[in-house]
């Protein structure tokens, strides 16, 4: 009998737990993704549950993980069709015995496998924890419950105590082992989009895969040595470099948390170690966060009033919905925001606050409205940091300090001379 991987949030052939037990079983091994319908249908909200750019970035990252498998002689079949129909038919063609996977605990993705597992009753599970800088067995928290609702008690603990595991190295298997697989990958038309350009002053020009994932790192770490100036430049809204861009690669799984820590580990044995080397760090670790307060919370991440059973008095306006997503706000910092993100599908960490902040705690519209278009247009888009993030920022979250941000403030400090505003704001115009 024969094994299979079902790739999901870990687009990758390197450092993959999943990939590294199914090869190691006895048998053959065949792997599949599905590229689920209804992540492009429309939301109740009137747009589409994801847009073109990441559609875009996810078609490349598949494309790289098909070629990368082929190269371990590994066939990935890929269906632009739900888990549940395509997964059934290919155990039965191809005499599956074992599925491993990526552990999902989100509510679509949990019911996608427990609805497979029910339909599929004689079959062995290997689900592993993949996609976390420190793992779950590891960290200091035998029960998800005593994880601390404030990331610094958490950060401090697990920097006290708690090690990354190593990567792993996945071998080739024998060429006998590919399988014959006739399954295409579909294109951007064939999901309902029209194929574009990536705009000219985009700061993420980025495609996706593993490769080019690798590719970043070689550039940003080891060519420009820009880690050893991270934290300082982690704030900026123009260029390819004031910050890493990883986390699309991240959000995806066609990269490792592990591959960039240690990554990170060697750059400061090698080129330096300070602040900025270890921000990087600091940054993975909100991620994992983010992660665990999901698995700790489970759908509340989801609900109107998040983690703090919050009541508060939601607006939920079609026309101030209009103007914050097209830029038509009295602040031109959100708006220039906001544009950028409409044109390139990015955005950076620091337009994210303020933009959010603005739209939950200024004009006091239903926040989840804000998160489900950031799912919907961003590259990067991670459920877990997202609606995290938009919790945090809105309020209902993990800030004990329930800031607001002051948007002329922030303007000021992070793009006192307008340059960022004139691009998109221009941008807009043209």
């Amino acid at each position: 009998m024969n094994n299979l991987v079902w790739f999901r949030n870990d687009l990758r052939v390197q450092d993959n737990h999943s990939l590294l037990k199914a090869s190691k079983n006895p048998g053959k091994l065949i792997a599949v993704y599905c590229i689920v319908p209804r992540q492009f249908e429309i939301t109740d909200y009137g747009f589409k549950k994801t847009e073109k750019f990441r559609a875009k970035f996810l078609l490349e990252t598949i494309t790289e993980l098909k070629s990368n498998l082929e190269q371990l002689n590994i066939s990935l079949f890929v269906f632009y069709d739900s888990p549940i129909n395509a997964i059934s038919k290919l155990v039965s063609e191809e005499q599956i015995a074992t599925i491993f996977c990526q552990k999902e605990w989100t509510q679509e993705e949990f019911q996608d496998t427990q609805t497979l597992k029910l339909s599929l009753p004689n079959l062995n599970w290997i689900e592993t924890y993949d996609q976390f800088l420190f793992h779950p067995d590891d960290i200091p928290y035998s029960d998800l419950e005593t994880i601390p609702e404030v990331f610094t008690v958490f950060r401090k603990e697990l920097e006290k105590s708690t090690k990354v595991d190593p990567c792993v190295k996945i071998e080739a298997k024998p060429i006998e082992n590919l399988a014959v697989n006739s399954t295409v990958i579909p294109s951007l038309i064939d999901l309902g989009f029209e194929d574009f350009l990536i705009h000219n002053q985009s700061a993420f020009p980025f495609k996706g895969g593993e490769n080019q994932a690798l590719a970043r790192i070689e550039s940003y770490f080891w060519k420009k040595h820009q880690l050893s100036t991270y934290k300082k430049t982690r704030n900026g809204l123009i260029g390819l470099d004031y910050s890493s861009k990883l986390s699309a690669w991240l959000a995806n799984g066609s990269i490792s948390a592990r591959t960039i820590y240690w990554n990170i580990m060697k750059y400061e044995k090698e080129i330096t170690k300070n602040e900025d080397t270890y921000w990087l760090i600091f940054e993975l670790m909100w991620r994992d966060y983010f992660k665990y307060i999901s698995l700790k919370h489970g759908n509340k991440i989801f609900k109107i009033e998040g983690i703090l059973n919050a009541n508060y008095h939601w607006k939920n306006n079609e026309k101030a919905f209009s103007q914050w997503k097209n830029g038509d706000t009295p602040e031109n910092f959100v708006n220039a925001n906001m544009i950028e993100l409409q044109q390139t599908g990015w955005m950076s960490n620091r337009g994210r606050q303020n933009v959010a902040s603005y739209w939950a705690k200024e004009w006091e519209q239903d926040w989840r409205k804000g998160a489900a278009y950031f799912e919907s247009m961003l590259i990067d888009y991670d459920v877990h940091s997202n609606y995290g993030n938009w919790i945090y920022n809105s309020g209902v979250g993990n800030d004990p300090r329930n800031r607001k941000f002051n948007i002329k403030r922030q303007a000021e400090m992070y793009d006192s001379k307008n340059e960022f505003q004139k691009i998109w704001l221009n941008s807009k115009l043209l």
